[in-house]
């Protein structure tokens, strides 16, 4: 026989399993913003340093921190879904934000000519929305912040020469991902 449950269970219901998918991502999360921010801002911090002290002729080898890291935050992924028993539309809804934020961001890479070469503005841009859309998912007031960081790095690059763009990537993703980022861990705990 099947019981029917009251507008009050249904509700409470799926308001325990919102908080259940919310608490998943509010114990990982911080893992990727600090995985991303470290690498990001290494690899703008390098490429800003070779290219504007050095005659070094790659100064862009330090983006290639980000394929072992694709490959480490897919990893981690793999293994926090698998430990996660509960998957609701929020769980899975926070993911593909950033699936989408990802695609995009490699897009304006492979078309950085077609854009002049303001796909350092164009990925902080979609780094402070897909932080921004976190922190509202989470309701953590950090993130937030960290994405109006971002939109102002955003800015910024706009007006500055492309070398010059590496450096205020550095310092977006510094407020952006890492402070944040280590102020979500301190949350989690």
């Amino acid at each position: 026989m099947k019981e029917e449950l009251s507008h009050t269970e249904s509700l409470k219901i799926i308001n325990e399993m919102i908080s259940a998918a919310k608490n998943n991502y509010e114990q990982s999360g911080s893992f990727y913003f600090l995985l991303w921010g470290w690498v990001v801002m290494t690899a703008n911090l390098g490429h800003y340093i070779l290219e504007k002290f050095t005659s070094f002729e790659y100064p862009f080898i330090f983006w290639t921190l980000t394929l072992p890291a694709a490959i480490v935050a897919a990893w981690y992924g793999s293994r926090q879904k698998s430990k996660t028993n509960i998957k609701t539309h929020f769980s899975r809804l926070y993911g593909e934000v950033w699936v989408a934020m990802g695609i995009c961001m490699v897009l304006s890479l492979l078309f950085m000519s077609k854009i002049n070469f303001n796909h350092s503005a164009i990925i902080m841009m979609l780094a402070g929305a897909g932080t921004y859309l976190s922190g509202q998912m989470l309701k953590f007031r950090p993130l937030i912040l960290g994405a109006f960081a971002l939109w102002l790095a955003a800015i910024i690059c706009f007006s500055l020469p492309m070398t010059d763009q590496y450096l205020v990537g550095a310092i977006g993703i510094l407020a952006g991902y890492l402070i944040p980022g280590y102020l979500l861990k301190s949350a989690e705990k």
